[in-house]
């Protein structure tokens, strides 16, 4: 989110220094690399950020169940991937995992959760508005209020609602293909594993044209810095 405030009478932290518009952080943002590399680790990392202790402006407890919700929503659409051919293939391998045969299931699987992921993280996450908070009025304080309400009763209900499908439905899976659990489990830490390894390397790529844009003096810095910004909004 870019914000056009004026952030001059706050202390900043690292996630709204991240959203700062290009102009603000050449005045504000004085990061070396590796500040602004942790920083995108810290605060979008599945793991860093649901159990790490930042002072940041989400809920602790929603940060939690979040990533339960993820790794509940992982393990249920990798078993959706299980259709016949696959159970024929598991059946003609004698039980074996096949790791080559499984791993467009695995990447498939991984980019359907990440993409419900994020449409729940915007119900969840109170980071954007608290941001905006601290810096309107009292009359659009209170619609800011209001929305927050609205969105995590949004979060609550849809997340009761998604837990109790995503438990029926493994506990149906579970249930009629026994003999096919394994290879599921090993689907979902393979998923888990990757989807916590990966960002370490993602996140290296937007802060190579952020910090370029902010301390190297060139005509087209500013687009560099436009960049930087697609980057780590598509990438976190």
């Amino acid at each position: 989110m870019n914000n056009k405030y004026d952030y001059s009478n706050f202390e900043l932290k690292d996630f709204e220094l991240n959203s700062l518009i290009y102009e603000e952080a050449l005045k504000l943002d004085h990061r070396k690399y590796c500040q602004y590399y942790f920083s995108l680790l810290k605060y979008n990392h599945p793991l860093l950020f649901s159990f790490g202790s930042y002072n940041d402006y989400n809920s602790k407890v929603i940060k939690v169940l979040l990533f339960f919700i993820s790794f509940c929503l992982d393990f249920a659409v990798n078993a959706l991937f299980f259709t016949d051919d696959t159970m024929h293939k598991i059946y003609e391998d004698k039980g074996k995992f096949n790791f080559l045969y499984q791993i467009p299931q695995i990447l498939y699987s991984s980019l359907i959760s990440r993409f419900i992921d994020s449409f729940i993280r915007k119900f969840a996450l109170s980071q954007d508005n608290i941001i905006e908070f601290k810096q309107e009025k009292t009359k659009k304080s209170r619609k800011i209020l209001c929305m927050l309400k609205f969105k995590f009763s949004i979060f609550y209900f849809s997340s009761l609602i998604i837990l109790l499908f995503l438990w029926y439905y493994i506990t149906c899976f579970c249930g009629i293909y026994i003999n096919t659990q394994i290879h599921l489990i090993k689907d979902c830490i393979i998923s888990l594993i990757t989807s916590l390894v990966i960002p370490f390397v993602l996140y290296i790529i937007p802060g190579v044209f952020r910090i370029s844009s902010l301390r190297v003096e060139k005509p087209t810095r500013k687009l560099l810095y436009s960049f930087s910004s697609f980057l780590e909004n598509w990438i976190c």
